[in-house]
């Protein structure tokens, strides 16, 4: 039975039929950023954005038409440009790291954004979308900005601040979002009975579809940065009652006496990021679905 064939944006017939009566045997063929693979067991079909290690063996990572990944080991059963092939490592190994700068390139010469998607080329600035993202803070908008931005400025989707999610009805209010102007929320310590979810239930019963408040389950998006970028196990536990920077400072043995002091310690933590990876995954899936949200067909 021929292979399924796909509507993939990557190019025409990428798993085009063997015409030939007699099915070919797999050839082996390293592994090149930006190559697009189908896995025959599940059909997924991808362009190569990472390999890696994980669990003693190497896999490689598959990013579909709709920016969605998914993980398989090398090895066989992947076919490419309509022949199955064994998938290996790279040649150069140092060619597949993740990202760490903006100006890390695919085979191709297409440039790779800290988020792990292949740039769009642009040669015009892009006019921005009427449709917003909003975070609580500034680090949050930071941190947004380090690993997203070039994608958000692809898309012309502009972060902006709450300063604090106690701001956000007001804030809505003033942005008046309907289906066409969205408005796309990221909230911290969302987590269900929280004053963050009763302030995010008000406004959906509001604004409706309108609208996507999403959350991360940490108190602080410092918490969303891999406790092992700083030689951590995990983030304290800081008591109730305490401000969460000050405490995690003190615990780490940082300077914590003054605002000066947080903000040296978070550059110093932000600096530690160097793509995605870094980042634990609720925070990711939460970016990228407001992203899709506020650029969804026919949004401004």
């Amino acid at each position: 039975m021929p292979p399924a064939t796909y509507d993939d944006p990557y190019g025409p017939d990428v798993l085009a039929y063997n015409p030939h009566p007699q099915r070919p045997r797999s050839r082996e063929v390293p592994v090149e950023l930006g190559m697009v693979l189908e896995d025959v067991s599940t059909g997924w079909v991808g362009a190569v954005v990472h390999v890696e290690k994980s669990g003693g063996m190497q896999v490689i990572v598959l990013e579909d038409r709709r920016g969605r990944r998914r993980t398989f080991p090398l090895g066989g059963g992947f076919w490419l440009e309509g022949e199955p092939i064994i998938a290996l490592p790279p040649l150069k190994t140092s060619s597949m790291k993740a990202p760490q700068a903006r100006a890390m390139t695919t085979p191709l010469g297409r440039r790779l954004t800290n988020s792990g998607s292949i740039a769009a080329e642009r040669n015009v600035p892009r006019v921005a979308r009427a449709s917003r993202l909003w975070v609580e803070g500034k680090h949050d908008a930071e941190l947004i900005q380090h690993v997203w931005g070039d994608d958000l400025a692809d898309v012309g989707v502009a972060v902006q601040m709450l300063e604090g999610v106690d701001h956000l009805g007001e804030i809505l209010d003033d942005f008046a979002p309907d289906e066409y102007r969205r408005a796309g929320v990221l909230v911290d310590h969302m987590v269900h009975g929280s004053k963050e979810w009763r302030i995010a239930q008000e406004a959906n019963k509001r604004w409706g579809s309108s609208i996507l408040i999403v959350g991360h389950p940490f108190i602080d998006i410092w918490q969303a940065v891999k406790p092992a970028r700083l030689g951590l196990t995990h983030w304290p536990d800081i008591p109730r009652g305490e401000d969460i920077k000050t405490g995690t400072l003190r615990y780490l043995g940082w300077p914590h006496d003054t605002q000066a002091d947080i903000a040296r310690a978070w550059r110093k933590i932000l600096g530690t990021v160097n793509s995605y990876k870094d980042l634990e995954p609720e925070l990711l899936g939460r970016v990228e679905e407001l992203i899709d949200f506020v650029t969804a067909p026919g949004t401004h």
